[in-house]
């Protein structure tokens, strides 16, 4: 539409007042559109944030819980305690990192029928494994980490201390500051603090959990299987003239160090019968057993042996110049010489000689029959 110009009027000279107008009019009219965009951009923003969440959500539900793809780094130890759940171990296993989530564990345990006998024990893992793999380590007993030591019949206490720490990774006086508190690792109370003979003799897997005072106990634990149904207090006093645990101990490894197999309960009737017959049977109570000897001059070298035995040493343990028992065990025996002890045979013999290399015992009442079987003896081992 066309202005009219009032007559006399220079248009270049007009106010502008109207077109100012107009102008701010469709200023104001634009500026009130932006903060409209601005809010459709966030209200698209945040419904998009949602709509990611969502399918996130929807993604996760189809695909199951985080898992890594394995095979993992890095190695991880992981101990499996006695009666602890799937769920308990995947916790521990998502905060070692070495599964991405518990979920994943037990999900993955529960598709492995074997899952449900893991047994307690420590465990080599890696870093950001798969959970099924994780499993398959978990099932296998054989996975279970441990140091294999075996504990030969007869040794002292010396020797097994020796042998520990030769084969762990403690040290010898680690050992034994443990042996110097026996209440620490269940010695029983009439062993008298003194743990000679109660450490049983066996092969032991020891977890790397194990310290020195774990691996002590578990061997007392194992004397006190060996035991079995006797009750060493008992049986002991029911015993010929009656005999404390300690004493009973100290036949057993005696008949150790002297006897095998089926000739161990005839040796502890022999020592027996040496301890209780008048005169010990024509042996003044002499028990003149070379290894007791050996334990007072603190070796196993039979070529220290040198007669007169009885003026070797003025300790208790020579038997060849105390009558009656040593004042203690003289090593670890086996369940075997334990049962002997417990169970001796019956018979009258007051004498043994092995006679072979093949390890041939001849057992006699008299001192007569025994040099005979002593004259037959030639044989070089």
């Amino acid at each position: 539409m066309t202005e009219s110009v009032l007559p006399g009027e220079d248009p270049a000279t007009r106010p502008v007042e109207n077109g100012g107008r107009r102008r701010a009019a469709r200023s104001k009219r634009r500026s009130g559109c932006l903060p409209m965009l601005v809010a459709v951009v966030l209200f698209g923003a945040v419904l998009a944030w949602f709509a990611r969440g969502a399918i996130s959500d929807v993604r996760d539900m189809f695909s199951g819980p985080e898992d890594y793809d394995g095979p993992g780094t890095g190695e991880v130890m992981m101990v499996v305690d006695p009666g602890q759940s799937v769920r308990s171990m995947g916790d521990e296993l998502e905060e070692l990192n070495v599964v991405a989530s518990a979920d994943a564990f037990v999900d993955a345990a529960a598709a492995n029928s074997r899952s449900t006998a893991i047994q307690p024990g420590t465990y080599l893992l890696r870093e950001e494994m798969k959970a099924a793999d994780v499993v398959d380590v978990l099932v296998d007993p054989g996975n279970i980490v441990t140091t294999t030591v075996t504990i030969p019949e007869g040794f002292t206490v010396a020797q097994i201390v020796d042998r520990l720490a030769a084969q762990t990774d403690f040290s010898k006086k680690q050992f034994e500051r443990v042996l110097a508190r026996p209440e620490r690792f269940g010695l029983p109370d009439y062993a008298k603090g003194n743990p000679e003979g109660y450490l049983f003799p066996a092969t032991y897997a020891f977890s790397p959990a194990d310290k020195p005072v774990d691996m002590l106990a578990k061997m007392v634990s194992r004397y006190e299987q060996a035991l079995g149904d006797n009750d060493i207090e008992a049986v002991g006093a029911a015993l010929g003239n009656g005999y404390t645990p300690e004493q009973v101990m100290t036949v057993a490894s005696l008949v150790e160090a002297e006897g095998r197999g089926d000739d161990m309960p005839k040796i502890a009737r022999a020592i027996y019968n040496r301890l209780e017959l008048p005169n010990g049977g024509g042996t003044n109570g002499l028990l003149q057993i070379d290894a007791a000897v050996l334990y007072a001059l603190g070796t196993r070298d039979t070529s220290k042996l040198v007669a007169p035995l009885s003026e070797l040493t003025d300790s208790p343990y020579n038997t060849y110049r105390y009558p009656g028992l040593p004042p203690g065990p003289i090593g670890a025996p086996g369940e075997a010489a334990i049962q002997a002890a417990l169970n001796p045979a019956e018979g009258d013999w007051v004498y043994w000689i092995t006679i072979d290399c093949a390890g041939t015992t001849k057992f006699s009442a008299t001192l007569e029959e025994h040099n005979q079987y002593d004259a037959v003896n030639g044989a070089e081992c």
